[in-house]
């Protein structure tokens, strides 16, 4: 009798052993599409090009997506910029951040300031784009500038990453004869 037994025990293993098995669903709802790649915190990243260091930023809170192409910063959002000598240039801080992954070309919003490394020019504005083909920033809301020799706000701005040569679109303000 207890071979018989140790049969039906054998062929019940072996039934429960081909049994299909069903994954449980994760996240049911959840479009794996709209998740992000990859994800750090408190993390460091370095923009170049041809082994010429152009940006450095640092996140509290870094998302990796890969359609659209794009990585997005924040918990804390500073950008140091670097001129083709290496030198740093300015340093931008802001709420949040976007970079488009194919260009490297980034968005900051969010409390956006922008400090010159050279003469402590400030600027100041909510939204700000950084060409990193053209080493510009600009755009096409308010700023406010503040820097050794003026005081100048207005609507749409472009200028040098360093903040040097800048054009507000419409101006307004206050500067020192000189």
């Amino acid at each position: 009798m207890t071979v018989r037994w140790a049969g039906v025990l054998i062929v019940a293993l072996y039934a429960l052993g081909c049994e299909e098995k069903i994954r449980p669903t994760v996240l049911s709802g959840i479009d794996a599409g709209s998740l992000p790649l990859q994800e750090s915190w408190n993390s460091t990243v370095t923009l170049s090009d041809s082994g010429v260091t152009k940006a450095i930023i640092k996140a509290g809170y870094i998302r990796v997506y890969e359609q659209p192409r794009q990585t997005l910063l924040s918990e804390g959002v500073v950008v140091d910029f670097f001129d083709d000598e290496g030198r740093a240039t300015s340093v931008l801080t802001s709420r949040q951040a976007k970079v488009d992954d194919l260009t490297n070309n980034l968005e900051a919003w969010g409390e956006v300031l922008v400090v010159s490394r050279t003469d402590s020019t400030i600027l100041r504005t909510e939204r700000l784009f950084w060409d990193n083909r053209k080493q510009l920033i600009h755009t096409p809301d308010f700023v406010a500038i503040v820097s050794p020799a003026e005081r100048i706000q207005g609507t749409g701005f472009e200028a040098e990453e360093n903040l040097k040569n800048y054009r507000i679109f419409r101006v307004s303000g206050e500067t020192k004869a000189q």
